[in-house]
């Protein structure tokens, strides 16, 4: 009985390849109703007076509350990872550029 709830609880995750590549967004913006937020994630191009947004999220409230624990848990996780490794900015390290997520080695 309990196999069966491990399994029925397990969600599968499908990767399209035409999402895989990801979409790259510098800034937010979000606005939200009694039932649910709705965040824009667009691309600004500096010295560009317009910009496209490139993906719009809709979520509930709940939703929305797991998101911001889930990324403040892994945003306390990196700076650990930066600080352990003497980078107090993740600027200072790979060019300037984000480092790869997950550890060295790790796909």
């Amino acid at each position: 009985m309990d196999e069966n709830k491990t399994q029925s609880d397990e969600i599968q995750v499908d990767l399209p390849e035409s999402v895989a590549q990801g979409t790259y967004a510098n800034m937010a913006i979000i606005a939200h109703s009694t039932s649910e937020f709705v965040i824009d994630f667009i691309g600004l191009v500096p010295g560009v007076p317009k910009a496209k947004v490139k993906s719009r999220i809709i979520m509930t409230p709940d939703n929305v509350r797991s998101l911001l624990h889930t990324l403040d848990e892994n945003l306390r996780q990196f700076d650990e990872m930066m600080a352990r490794d003497g980078n107090d900015d993740a600027s200072d390290t790979y060019g300037g550029m984000l480092p790869p997520i997950g550890k060295p080695g790790e796909a």
